[in-house]
């Protein structure tokens, strides 16, 4: 009886959810020592923002107002609640643009990209919300509210605070509003669907894109024969833009700039260039809206066709460019004929998402995956998480990218601002070293 008398006081705190209902409810949590998990959209793949045990699940959906806009300077004031896409269209109409694109950008929370950081398609020209990002208001484990909303781009006075919650996954504290300096939004848009025959291509075909398209240059995207093929295979109207063949790499380039008729032109010259040079083996750019949206529903359907194909063993990376496929291949020749590898991912930032589907899940492929995969990364000093964060599945797992003193810090970090540890515990650090 007074469990539940508990958990009813806990949801009407939660009924017009703020900062200040937050604050309450933490103070609350932390006082009685009960663990609380925050959740936004729920869409990442590591298990960050789902209970383990019983803890207390703070959803942050109602805080979903969007507070100002400077329509000088493009700073955009949010709560911490707000669907990415919502964002978007709204900026659409004011002549900006949300400077993160993801997959999941339909259900993802604004609070959720701020926790852990995400990357998504739009990295290579806006680079990582650790820079867009201005401000926070953070809800601390005792329910102290920090107030570091600030809305200006040059601040030197002491430390930076707010890097700190960036990418911590809620295990430091709570974000309830968020200030993020928003890009114009342009009016001319080119994509194209490009094949290359082999992944030195590629990444010459980066460097190039870099030089010659330079300020314009948007995304840069590849997958391989392998992707393309799980998508023409699982997917529901997803056509082939260069047939009848199937190359080894596709990319997408997308440039992004204020007069149509010069990017194009240099879209098309860059183009005609590597064709010449051989490193594009065949190519289409849109011609319009919709088969622009085509291009981009295979390169963010691979993730579905995954899923309708079967079980699927998941690795978000990063890695030096010219070493990103070495492990793709050297993947392969470890599973054979049980699994099939596929790469994919965001090349121009040396983002690679490894995934390996099977028809289910055996324990005896996994591993073969695992340790092998982190120990590889590590040995190459890459990042065993580009951009969804560690989790619960990737916690123990960190040691693979950072160094047992930088580890140690951050433990000391965490007992400092939340010497409970109520704060999504077993999620970013090994829970046994948090605990000591």
């Amino acid at each position: 009886m007074l469990l539940k008398m508990k958990i009813d006081w806990l949801l009407q705190i939660l009924i017009g959810c703020g900062s200040i209902k937050v604050s309450e409810i933490l103070k609350y949590c932390n006082s009685r020592c009960l663990a609380v998990v925050p959740q936004g959209g729920n869409t990442g793949l590591v298990g960050g923002s789902v209970p383990v045990f019983d803890e207390v699940i703070i959803n942050i959906g109602s805080m979903n107002n969007i507070i100002s806009l400077d329509k000088v300077s493009g700073i955009l004031v949010c709560e911490a609640g707000c669907i990415l896409e919502n964002l978007d269209s709204f900026l659409l109409n004011e002549g900006f643009i949300m400077p993160l694109d993801l997959g999941a950008k339909g259900s993802c929370q604004i609070g959720g990209n701020v926790s852990t950081n995400a990357g998504g398609l739009r990295y290579v020209r806006y680079g990582s919300l650790h820079g867009s990002i201005l401000g926070l208001e953070v809800v601390q484990a005792n329910g102290t509210v920090l107030d570091m909303l600030g809305t200006i781009r040059k601040d030197s006075t002491g430390y930076d605070l707010k890097q700190l919650f960036i990418g911590s996954e809620g295990s430091l504290g709570i974000i309830t509003k968020v200030s993020i300096l928003t890009p114009p939004r342009l009016s001319s848009t080119n994509l194209a669907f490009l094949a290359c025959k082999d992944f030195f291509s590629c990444q010459k075909l980066l460097s190039e894109s870099k030089r010659k398209l330079g300020e314009v240059l948007s995304a840069f995207e590849f997958l391989d024969n392998q992707s393309m093929d799980m998508v023409l295979t699982y997917l529901d109207g997803v056509r082939n833009p260069l047939p009848p063949s199937v190359h080894n790499f596709y990319v997408l380039i997308e440039t992004t700039g204020s007069n149509e008729t010069h990017d194009k032109e240099k879209l098309e010259a860059f183009l005609l260039h590597s064709m010449e040079s051989g490193l594009i083996s065949d190519g289409v750019v849109a011609q319009d809206i919709n088969q622009a949206s085509s291009f981009w529903r295979i390169r963010e359907g691979i993730t579905e066709a995954l899923m309708k194909a079967g079980a699927v063993y998941k690795y978000d990376l990063s890695l030096p460019v010219e070493k990103m496929y070495n492990l793709v291949e050297k993947m392969r020749i470890r599973l054979g004929q049980r699994a099939k590898v596929l790469g994919y991912g965001h090349l121009g930032d040396a983002n690679l998402h490894l995934n390996i589907s099977t028809p289910e899940y055996d324990d005896t492929v996994l591993a073969q995956i695992e340790p092998f995969v982190y120990e590889w990364t590590s040995s190459h000093r890459g990042s065993i998480s580009a951009e969804h964060g560690l989790g619960l599945m990737k916690a123990n797992k960190i040691h693979y990218s950072k160094s047992p003193e930088t580890v140690e810090l951050m433990i000391s970090i965490k007992k400092l601002l939340d010497p409970n540890r109520i704060l999504n515990p077993y999620k970013v650090l090994p829970h046994s070293l948090v605990q000591e």
